[in-house]
């Protein structure tokens, strides 16, 4: 049973490190260069899709996490709690920094947005790469503690 939790919180941390770089590294980079406002908009929906559906993917990894790390407890859990810890960090992220950014960004339309709008989606992008390496690390040691 603990060898389905620790699959399942692997597969499950690692499917959301997939959407998050995708996000990061394709999405906004395609958005970005389509023509007139068409990148804002993307943003906009992206924005409300996404942020309806990520912090339930990010509080189940963590607490999939503590679970295999108490279940496990046994066997050394020094990756799998250190794992834990950073998707932690990656929440505190999440709703420090990046939230309050989509959370004014996911109402933008072409005639109600601010004037810095793109650079207030630079800074949400710059602190999303330093989200995306965090859960990534994470992702990298909860593979390592499968093999463990």
């Amino acid at each position: 049973m603990l060898n389905a939790l620790e699959v399942f919180t692997t597969v499950v941390v690692g499917v959301m490190v997939g959407v998050e770089f995708s996000v990061a590294f394709v999405i906004n980079r395609i958005l970005d260069h389509l023509p007139d406002d068409s990148a804002l908009r993307g943003r906009a929906y992206g924005g409300r899709m996404l942020g309806a559906v990520m912090p339930v993917w990010y509080i189940t990894s963590v607490v999939l996490v503590a679970i295999w790390a108490i279940a496990g407890w046994q066997h050394g859990t020094g990756l799998v709690v250190t794992a834990g810890a950073l998707l932690m960090v990656s929440v505190l992220m999440s709703v420090l920094l990046l939230v309050p950014i989509n959370n004014r960004s996911k109402t933008w339309t072409p005639e109600n947005r601010p004037a810095d709008w793109k650079q207030q989606a630079n800074r949400w992008d710059r602190f999303h790469y330093g989200r995306v390496a965090v859960i990534i690390a994470a992702f990298v040691l909860l593979a390592a503690a499968l093999g463990s």
